[in-house]
């Protein structure tokens, strides 16, 4: 499914509300003035508040399972605005809230 490209400025979020920021996304393949997060682009999550049986479990990390079937930097899959994760260490996926509007990938 074509979709946006997420980019470094992009809002991502643990499905628990937390803050999810691109680690090391591709310097050299740029939109809207900002690198573009491709599937080995590690994600940090900052103020998750997940709990169970009263102790705190937060997302710490999250990862990209599926990126974009035809568009690559760096010879690897872009991250669309579609595609999937999955947060470490509750398994649970990241959501992308916002990301630049102006480039579609597929």
């Amino acid at each position: 499914m074509p979709g946006f490209i997420v980019h470094q400025g992009a809002a991502v979020l643990c499905s628990h509300g937390g803050q999810a920021s691109a680690v090391s996304p591709n310097p050299r393949v740029r939109v809207s003035g900002q690198m573009v997060s491709v599937l080995s682009t590690p994600y940090c999550i900052a103020g998750c508040p997940f709990t169970t049986g009263g102790s705190p479990q937060p997302c710490v990390t999250g990862q990209w399972i599926m990126g974009a079937a035809r568009v690559r930097a760096g010879g690897q899959p872009v991250i669309l605005l579609d595609s999937q994760s999955t947060a470490v260490p509750n398994g649970t996926p990241m959501s992308i809230v916002s990301t630049q509007t102006r480039v579609r990938g597929q």
